[in-house]
């Protein structure tokens, strides 16, 4: 759990995986996790629709194949729980690993061009679920686009497996 001063009242605080939720990984995925985290925590717009102000605190996990979103207060005291099919994520997450391992492999053996070409490839598909998930949102929370690529960062480690 990592936790920031609240100044902002539409911003998150606290970001939390469930422990359940999170398969094996590897060490380059639980290094996204804590950078995700860390950058989230850091900077962020995150405002449920239709609520006064936070800050909020941000609980993920995984339930039949949907992300639950538990948002509450500080204190504890719920603000909304927001499931999300991850069907539709199905794809890019998949897509977004595996070039994730190419990656990986290639910055510790590849020319810095062909580094380059696989991390644009990387970004493209991030920004693309980043998209997606504003879109799925919509309604429910407002994010920006920074927010929104810090999210699903944490949605692609739960969706890892080892």
């Amino acid at each position: 759990m990592t936790k920031a001063k609240p100044a902002d009242p539409f911003r998150l605080v606290t970001v939390t995986l469930d422990e359940s939720s999170i398969g094996r990984s590897s060490r380059d995925i639980d290094h996204e996790r804590e950078v995700a985290i860390y950058d989230l925590i850091e900077e962020n717009s995150f405002k449920p629709v239709d609520h006064p102000g936070g800050p909020y605190a941000l609980q993920l996990r995984l339930e039949d194949n949907r992300l639950v979103m538990d948002i509450r207060l500080p204190d504890g005291e719920p603000v909304m729980a927001h499931l999300l099919s991850l069907n539709p994520f199905k794809r890019i997450v998949k897509d977004y690993f595996l070039i994730c391992d190419s990656y990986y492999q290639a910055i510790r053996t590849a020319s810095p061009s062909r580094i380059e070409a696989i991390d644009m490839g990387r970004r493209g598909l991030h920004d693309e679920g980043s998209k997606l998930l504003q879109e799925r949102i919509k309604g429910k929370v407002e994010v920006d686009f920074g927010t929104a690529r810090r999210l699903f960062t944490l949605i692609c480690v739960l969706h890892w497996k080892g």
